[in-house]
């Protein structure tokens, strides 16, 4: 996990905390389209916000300093990015923003803390909600099958090869016994590649090996959390979505929620002409109301502090983080990686 942003937008009122794709980083062009104008003065027709956006292990230029990468299920990381913010910057209101699967782990963030959420609104597009169903569906066609989901699945298999010097570090670890399987695959679909590497070694015992490729997408999803959501919520997606084909619009009576099924638009696409997005002006138009009406505070009920060793924690909180420097301390992934499929 790292978080890519400029240290003065921290400064910011409000700060929007951003979760990308399955392999991507703050230099896509759907996440750039929102922040670009969200970041934009007040003076010049922007919303005079500042910006956060919290990158998957091994994204975008991130080191691997553990054994481990990151899953369509774990908000652990997340979490923690939560914390340094609200430690460093307690003034500041932040706002939740998350695609795809970075909008799958942040609606299940917010699903697990309810209304404890240290993200008190968030808006998510393109999640996939039932992971099971949605994983089936997309292999399930031509274009599905050989455009998205190997072009998921060999970006990952590219992500670990990337990071392969960085797991042998942990011979006695179960996944660099698993390096050997993963990195012999070709061409495989996403569901391939979270069968042959994910389930097994996406998390730590108990909970992994997850006994088949359906149990993690089961594991995994946030269909059925939704009733546990506890702040203000909305998710968008496209009714011909290739990727996230099956889509709930029910709320379960959960009057904080917002469910918007558009149409016609693919896969974070929702383009008018060019490389704009016409749901930039509906997203920027919710952030506006949650930052500047609606979210009067930030969680002041869950206070953080510094312990003897330096790790910043929540009172009665387990999870804890600190700031571990590497290299330089810089990561520039703003450029992405030209090696990887841009499915978006």
């Amino acid at each position: 996990m790292a978080l890519q942003g400029r240290k003065k937008a921290f400064y910011a009122p409000v700060t929007r905390v951003c979760y990308h794709t399955v392999s991507a980083g703050s230099h896509e062009p759907y996440l750039r389209a929102i922040l670009a104008r969200a970041c934009r003065p007040v003076l010049r027709g922007g919303l005079g916000y500042g910006s956060v956006v919290v990158t998957h292990r091994g994204c975008a230029g991130v080191p691997i300093t553990s054994p481990r990468l990151y899953t369509a299920g774990h908000t652990e990381d997340l979490k923690q990015a939560l914390m340094y913010l609200l430690y460093h910057y307690p003034q500041s209101r932040l706002l939740g923003l998350g695609f795809s699967l970075g909008a799958n782990v942040m609606t299940r963030y917010v699903s697990e803390e309810g209304d404890k959420s240290r993200l008190p609104s968030a808006v998510v597009l393109s999640c996939p909600w039932d992971m099971q169903k949605n994983g089936h569906a997309l292999v399930s066609t031509f274009a599905g099958k050989n455009l998205y989901a190997r072009g998921m699945g060999r970006n990952m298999v590219r992500l670990v090869r990337r990071h392969e010097r960085s797991l042998r570090k942990f011979p006695d670890h179960p996944i660099c016994k698993e390096l050997p399987s993963v990195l012999a695959l070709r061409f495989p679909t996403l569901p391939h590649f979270d069968d042959t590497f994910t389930r097994r070694v996406g998390g730590e015992a108990p909970t992994f090996p997850i006994p088949t490729i359906d149990d993690y997408y089961f594991w995994a999803s946030s269909d059925k959390r939704i009733q546990d959501i506890g702040i203000p919520f909305l998710s968008i997606n496209s009714d011909d979505d290739p990727v996230v084909t099956s889509v709930p619009l029910d709320s379960k009576g959960n009057g904080s929620i917002v469910m918007v099924l558009t149409k016609k638009v693919g896969y974070l696409g929702w383009f008018t002409s060019g490389s704009e997005r016409w749901t930039t002006q509906p997203i920027l138009e919710w952030l506006e109301l949650m930052g500047n009406g609606v979210v009067l505070d930030n969680s002041p009920h869950l206070p953080l502090s510094v312990d003897c060793d330096g790790f910043i924690r929540g009172k009665e909180e387990q999870l804890a983080c600190t700031v571990e420097a590497v290299n330089d301390g810089v990561i520039d992934g703003t450029e992405g990686d030209q090696s990887l499929l841009r499915l978006s």
